[in-house]
């Protein structure tokens, strides 16, 4: 997996609006940014331009607007940022991260049933994998 630039926390929110709506212009970005704050315009204009220089969002023209979209893989993307969190912030210990992350909030009972499922999963594969090892 190729390095791609940091993107800072208001580059991530626009990034998320990105990922969530498709193609959009600033004013729909402006619109959407998930942490609700009032900033101006010009703000997500200069976000927008500088994920762009990142290359990390691309803009098309499209009248007088231009449309933003990703450039980069969002998986991609959440998994540098997640693992720069994970380290700068716990020291590199998840478990001490996803009880933070759980602490912020209540689960609906569907997104518990998809985390279960997923750790099923994790465990499989580490097992899979723990097995292939033992055996080398």
């Amino acid at each position: 997996m190729a390095n791609i630039a940091h993107p800072t926390n208001l580059e991530l929110q626009a990034l998320a609006v990105l990922w969530h709506l498709g193609p959009s212009t600033v004013a729909q970005i402006h619109e959407q940014m998930p942490d609700g704050k009032v900033r101006a315009y010009t703000t997500v204009l200069t976000v927008m331009q500088n994920l762009e220089h990142k290359k990390l969002v691309k803009r098309t023209p499209v009248g007088r607007a231009h449309v933003y979209e990703p450039a980069c893989p969002r998986d991609q993307v959440i998994r540098q940022a997640t693992v720069g969190f994970v380290t700068n912030t716990f020291g590199g210990r998840l478990e001490e991260a996803v009880l933070a992350i759980l602490s912020t909030g209540m689960l609906t009972p569907d997104e518990k049933t998809n985390i279960e499922l997923k750790l099923e999963q994790h465990t499989t594969m580490a097992a899979k994998k723990n097995s292939k090892e033992g055996r080398s």
